[in-house]
């Protein structure tokens, strides 16, 4: 599966703004967006189970205290996160139980279900359906993997508030589940790139037009 670049970025925006005039009117707003997928399978994994329930600023802050433990590269491997004691994890901020996440994921890497998986060549389904078992990663964690480390297009997370809030504003109503799952299908194949504006519109200041 090819992951977005930046001509399937413009391509997917082009085919949003024809689909949906009202999105379209946020997607000239805000102009082309910048997004490359993180190569990094793991340390992305890592980064997704950090941010869980905080604020990006707080996550911005305990990502780089704990990528400052793998200097000078900054980033964890499973195998040298393993080495690493937990209470040093702990003193980045984070909890106990984000501690267990990590060093599970770490050895489901190292010598588990993720060990040498061609995630990439599998289709999206298979990929959640591998990641659940793993404490700490749901169904959100998985999406947002899916999205911004292997580039999938097609992804739209209903368990997500920010794009739940950024939908709303498109329609300029409050939409039930049902409304907001009907108008994000229509997105298809381009959800993904719907996601990545529906961030910037909800916490963007003004309107289209103003």
């Amino acid at each position: 599966m090819r992951p977005l670049t930046r001509d399937s970025l413009k391509k997917g925006a082009a085919a949003l703004a024809r689909k949906d005039p009202a999105l379209g009117r946020w997607i000239r707003l805000i102009g082309p967006l910048d997004f490359r997928p993180r190569p990094e399978r793991f340390h992305s994994l890592c980064r997704a189970i950090i941010s869980q329930q905080l604020s990006a600023a707080a996550a911005r802050s305990i990502h780089g205290r704990f990528a400052e433990l793998f200097a000078p590269t900054k980033r964890p491997t499973p195998g040298k996160l393993l080495e690493v004691r937990p209470q040093r994890l702990k003193r980045c901020g984070l909890s106990g139980k984000k501690v267990l996440y990590l060093r599970e994921l770490a050895k489901a890497f190292e010598s588990g279900p993720l060990r040498r998986r061609r995630l990439a060549s599998m289709d999206n389904e298979k990929v959640i359906e591998l990641l659940l078992p793993l404490p700490g990663i749901g169904r959100w964690t998985a999406e947002m993997f899916l999205m911004f480390c292997l580039g999938r297009p097609d992804i739209f997370s209903m368990g997500d508030l920010a794009l739940r809030n950024g939908i709303q504003r498109v329609a300029g109503q409050k939409l039930n589940d049902e409304k907001i799952l009907e108008r994000s299908r229509g997105w298809s194949p381009w959800r993904t790139v719907a996601c990545l504006y529906l961030w910037k519109i909800a916490h963007w200041q003004g309107e289209p037009g103003d």
